[in-house]
């Protein structure tokens, strides 16, 4: 994964019935990853599908987020940039 990156899987920012939990739901759910105070995010997956999502989620949540586009595809690329692997950010 990207050095710094916090794996939040998008399938926790739903309900059962497939919509959004609630914004103050959310908010506590990113907290716990350390998104809180007005901390910006970066958001990527595979190929940036999920991240979308992901970007919605925190944005309804309250905090500021952007999509790598690119995401993990496009940063495996450039053999220069750092990977980091294991559960721990790196």
């Amino acid at each position: 994964h990207i050095p710094g990156a916090v794996s939040a899987p998008t399938a926790e920012n739903v309900t059962a019935d497939g919509t959004f939990r609630p914004p103050a739901d959310l908010a506590r759910r990113f907290a716990a990853f350390g998104a809180a105070d007005g901390t910006s995010v970066g958001a990527y997956c595979g190929s940036g599908v999920t991240a979308a999502h992901e970007v919605l989620a925190l944005t309804l949540a309250g905090i500021p987020a952007a999509l790598y586009t690119g995401s993990w595809s496009e940063w495996i690329t450039d053999p220069s940039r750092p990977v980091a692997t294991g559960p721990d950010p790196g």
